[in-house]
């Protein structure tokens, strides 16, 4: 797929490698909705694509409620048509260890409230947009089509990320079902699994973890949002790229 052929969705676009991605596809050429809960960051980002050869349309979206979901995959087929990618990027943070004790010696638990919300976005919110974007897509026989997540080298398991790191695993078992399912529809389904990274959910880690986490990255250093745009940029346009997952982690391994 050519870059300036690409007609996109994008979750959480207001921030982070989401708004790169989004960003980075209009400089292209490409048309894009980008969805997000902060509906202010997409106007500032609407207005950062004028002038650029694509364009870019904000329009709120949670990915959780199914509902919300259904309604903003039709309006962004209205928007921009014949839409061919979707990028299954919101996710959120909510960290705590399964069980611990506290400075008084009392046990915590981590709460089921805890737990579900991040399976919620992470991954049920995935599934939402995937389902609802294939099936658009396939009612309107746009082909080629494209469908890419935002994993992470988490995937694995990290301490005090039960919930992150199983909603991006479960993400990761999709990539390769949704590939194998949608492919005889002339789908891709791939995944990008980033390591640390600059954005804002990173303020969500505290000062001591990230340090603790930089320092097991052999390259010394957290990624960029340009750097994880570039493995998306090799998913769009190699054509024989489906089912996998894609690290971009300086070689770290949580």
């Amino acid at each position: 797929m050519k870059l300036e052929d690409i007609r996109a969705i994008i979750t959480g676009a207001a921030s982070g490698i989401g708004r790169c991605i989004t960003l980075e596809l209009a400089r292209a050429g490409a048309k894009v909705v980008g969805g997000d809960l902060d509906v202010d960051k997409l106007k500032e980002l609407e207005a950062e694509s004028v002038g650029l050869p694509g364009q870019i349309y904000g329009v709120h979206l949670d990915v959780a409620n199914e509902s919300s979901v259904k309604d903003f995959i039709s309006l962004a087929f209205e928007k921009i048509g014949d839409a061919n990618t979707l990028v299954n990027n919101a996710g959120i943070l909510r960290d705590g260890l399964l069980v611990t004790r506290d400075n008084e010696g009392w046990l915590r638990k981590l709460p089921t409230a805890q737990w579900k919300r991040v399976i919620d976005v992470n991954l049920t919110g995935a599934f939402f947009m995937a389902r609802e974007f294939a099936a658009g897509a396939i009612e309107k026989n746009i082909s080629p089509a494209l469908i890419v997540n935002i994993s992470s080298v988490t995937r694995s398991g990290n301490p005090g990320q039960s919930n992150y790191s199983a909603s991006k695993a479960g993400l990761d078992a999709d990539t390769r079902t949704w590939a194998l399912e949608l492919a005889p529809f002339g789908f891709r389904v791939a995944g990008i699994a980033p390591g640390l990274t600059n954005t804002p959910i990173l303020s969500r880690v505290s000062p001591e973890a990230q340090a603790e986490m930089i320092a097991k990255i052999p390259i010394g250093r957290i990624a960029e949002p340009y750097e994880i745009w570039q493995a998306m940029r090799f998913i769009i346009e190699c054509d024989y790229f489906t089912g996998s997952v894609i690290e971009v982690d300086g070689g770290a391994r949580f």
